[in-house]
């Protein structure tokens, strides 16, 4: 799927609750280029969503911790099937 159509459902889906996969609850919010997820106060930048959604097979967190911040969060938004 193409990123901006990803990012697009990102957009849409802005305040409804996703779960961690340990299953812990966050919504989240646009703000500029990135989001802020309610667990945390850092900003997830766009550009890092983008890097984690070109990984073919993504299967958890610990496959982008080193590449983008907020790895739990981000993968459990790329997994969610609102958003693919």
């Amino acid at each position: 799927m193409d990123f901006e159509k990803i990012w697009q459902n990102i957009v849409n889906c802005e305040g409804q609750e996703f779960r961690t996969i340990k299953g812990e609850p966050f919504t989240y919010l646009i703000k500029g280029n990135g989001i802020i997820p309610s667990r945390t106060n850092q900003l997830i930048p766009k550009s890092n969503i983008g890097k984690a959604a070109e990984i073919k097979n993504l299967t958890g967190p610990g496959m982008i911790t080193n590449l983008v911040r907020g790895s739990s969060y981000v993968y459990a938004i790329l997994a969610d099937k609102r958003i693919r």
